[in-house]
């Protein structure tokens, strides 16, 4: 399958739920749609054009939180990453761990540095942060507040 036999067939299978499809190069795209076509659209991308998951990121925005999940097809030289809003008031989204289980530390690492709730989950032991540590307080929100007077940590800022 070529590059362009990809992508059309992402266009045409998922056309209603596309909220923006961005070609930043020829070798990197980005998908946005809504998180209820978000483990429909990663089930084609990796079962059925055997795209490969490579990895999750996660941010958080002034106005809301962004995940970006990266499939890449290594083949065409390509990766494609599905990119999903969620309210800063709600942010939970379907766990793709059921389905790939490549995702389960890095959603666990998004739930413990962001915040994000990953529904149907198997196992969200914490995985970064020490015992300690407060339980809805989240190191990589804006709105993060050293709770430790005792801490020494070089946030880069």
């Amino acid at each position: 399958m070529t590059r362009e036999e990809v992508l059309n067939n992402i266009r045409e299978k998922f056309k209603g739920d596309i909220k923006n499809f961005l070609e930043r190069s020829p070798k990197r795209i980005y998908i946005e749609i809504p998180s209820s076509a978000l483990l429909s659209m990663a089930t084609y991308i990796f079962k059925d054009l055997g795209a490969r998951f490579n990895i999750a990121s996660g941010l958080d925005t002034r106005h809301n939180f962004e995940i970006l999940y990266h499939f890449s097809f290594d083949l065409l030289d390509l990766i494609v990453s599905l990119r999903v809003v969620l309210p800063k008031d709600k942010p939970e989204i379907v766990s793709l761990t059921p389905l790939l289980e490549g995702a389960n530390w890095i959603e666990r690492e998004i739930t413990e540095m962001l915040g994000i709730n990953f529904i149907g989950h198997p196992d969200m032991r914490r995985l970064l942060l020490p015992p300690d540590w407060p339980e809805g307080v989240y190191p990589l929100r804006r709105d993060y507040k050293e709770w430790d007077p005792d801490a020494i940590r070089d946030r880069g800022v």
